[in-house]
């Protein structure tokens, strides 16, 4: 069997109703909608999660969570991206961007100490992980909090 002869099973398949054609298609005057009303009209019905003016569920529940709008967002990158700078190299989150390891800096960027480091680097961000730390150090490098 090849891909263009794949066929649905016969009988899975059902053609749709071709409502609104007429008294002939079976489905009456009224296509199905019934006689009059908000349902029969067109663009009639109601909106999503409404409940015929009873308080709908979404505001008969209580409200859950906190949103902290003053908690910074930081960019995190690994420490095993930082192996295809050259030894010595001072990486800034301006040298990041340019070489399209982090797409924007948004509150600044966290250092997480994920795979292994070989080059001396010395490494300017605004966080780093305490593993992270530990294999810049090990590696030879230096490690400058912004």
């Amino acid at each position: 069997m090849k891909l263009h002869e794949l066929r649905p099973a016969p009988g899975s398949t059902k053609e749709p109703k071709r409502k609104g054609r007429g008294t002939a298609t079976g489905q009456g005057k009224t296509a199905g909608r019934g006689q009059k009303g908000q349902t029969s009209r067109s663009g009639g019905g109601v909106r999503p999660g409404f409940e015929g003016g009873q308080m709908p569920l979404h505001r008969r529940l209580p409200k859950r969570g906190f949103t902290n709008k003053f908690a910074k967002e930081y960019t995190e990158i690994n420490i095993e991206v930082l192996n295809r700078f050259e030894n010595g190299t001072v990486v800034t989150p301006e040298l990041l961007e340019e070489a399209k390891l982090v797409k924007n800096v948004r509150d600044g960027i966290k250092v997480l100490g994920e795979g292994n480091l070989t080059k001396s680097l010395t490494v300017r961000a605004h966080k780093f992980s305490k593993s992270a730390i530990e294999k810049i150090e090990a590696a030879g490098g230096k490690v400058e909090v912004i």
